[in-house]
């Protein structure tokens, strides 16, 4: 009998915590997949609770977390260029970073190497003159550690290097001193 009473006491000494606390409470729940989410709203009826607890006070005189910041150096070459290897559709090439490049820019044999084919027609007006080029999508850009999906970008039949261009630098925080240039993915 004394047991009893202190298991239900307990038990409303728990529910009367999480009345109290509830908007710090956090929920520990298996989905149907076996997949674990923590998340502050009771776990749904397709999904287990594993557990729940109230999340503790941040004690006033404790650094603030930081986040994991993924961060690339590049080096600047002895002619000035920042060149930066990566890859498009898998397909491993070296971009030369060009913050005057309105869109990503890629040769025709890397382009065809890739398996990227043009979709429209254009003429690009460049430091050398008006020339014909096409627009198409790059299904997987990837350089350093980021990746983006269906990149914007033109097929330029006279191009010697790839253009890493403004559509995709835009995204990032990029600042440059001492040789190198730091490239951030923007909070």
């Amino acid at each position: 009998m004394k047991r009893n009473i202190i298991q239900l006491l307990s038990v409303a000494l728990a529910m009367l915590s999480m009345s109290v606390r509830g908007d710090n409470m956090i929920y520990k729940c298996k989905n149907q997949q076996g997949n674990i989410n923590y998340q502050k709203s009771a776990c749904t009826e397709n999904a287990e609770t594993v557990s729940s607890w109230v999340a503790k006070e941040k004690l006033p005189d404790k650094e603030p977390e930081t986040k994991t910041r993924q961060e690339l150096i590049v080096k600047q070459s002895g002619n000035g260029h920042y060149f930066l290897e990566g890859a498009v559709n898998n397909k491993t090439l070296e971009f030369v970073i060009d913050t005057g490049a309105s869109v990503v820019s890629l040769p025709s044999a890397i382009a065809l190497d890739a398996g990227i084919s043009c979709k429209d027609q254009i003429v690009l007006e460049t430091a050398n003159g008006t020339t014909g080029a096409c627009t198409t999508t790059i299904q997987k850009l990837k350089f350093g550690p980021f990746v983006i999906k269906d990149a914007l970008a033109t097929i330029v039949p006279n191009l010697s290097q790839p253009l890493l261009g403004m559509n995709i630098l835009q995204h990032f925080n990029m600042a440059q001193a001492n040789g190198e240039m730091r490239i951030s993915a923007r909070d």
